[in-house]
């Protein structure tokens, strides 16, 4: 395919750019100034900011391109609309470690038998949602579980469920120490993208089943 990428110069599009490249797929690298002209390209991806997502995500819409979007803070309901007006699918995923979507539905077999749990999500200082989308996520598939957010240099994402019961602790932990983590999951969208239906599809375990 012939990709465009927002936020190729960012710490993931500076691994997910060449990983393309190397699965066969043609990249447009597009920065924070770069006119988005998108003629002749046939999906976009957005690894950027909260701030910057929904206008790319717009513009490539409303060029005809369909989009996985790994940016998380922003609320992409309103675009979903957009998509399944333009017949265009727009895949969201808070992760996309492979992982992680995993760590998530054993959380959710877990509730089921330990219903008190908490999350723990660690960061780099640097990112600017807080807490982060699949944190978000976990909580809401666990009705609402409080999460503690930690911010701090070193850190790439972890998540960690804890479940408490009398006299025990289940704690089911997921690591992504670099960004080559999220590879795999993008390259799934970019193959599952086509059988998506038109509008908002949220979630890699939609892609999974």
């Amino acid at each position: 395919m012939k990709v465009a990428l927002f936020g190729h110069e960012g710490k993931v599009g500076r691994v997910l750019a060449p990983a393309l490249e190397q699965a066969g797929h043609e990249v447009k690298g597009l920065g924070r100034d770069d006119p988005v002209q998108l003629e002749g390209l046939d999906v976009a991806i957005d690894f950027t900011k909260p701030g910057a997502v929904e206008e790319n995500v717009k513009a490539s819409l409303e060029q005809g391109l369909p989009c996985i979007v790994g940016t998380s803070g922003w609320d992409p309901e309103p675009l979903g609309e957009l998509a399944r007006e333009r017949g265009l699918a727009l895949f969201v995923a808070p992760n996309f470690a492979l992982g992680a979507v995993l760590m998530l539905r054993l959380a959710e077999e877990a509730a089921h038998h330990l219903p008190r749990a908490e999350i723990v999500e660690l960061h780099n200082e640097a990112k600017v949602d807080t807490p982060s989308g699949t944190a978000k996520a976990t909580a809401e598939r666990l009705g609402d579980a409080p999460i503690h957010s930690v911010r701090l240099p070193g850190l790439v994402a972890h998540q960690e469920v804890l479940f408490g019961g009398e006299g025990q602790l289940l704690t089911i932990r997921h690591d992504a120490f670099s960004r080559e983590a999220y590879v795999p999951g993008v390259l799934l969208a970019l193959e599952r993208l086509p059988s998506l239906p038109p509008g908002l599809t949220v979630g890699l375990e939609h892609l999974l089943d």
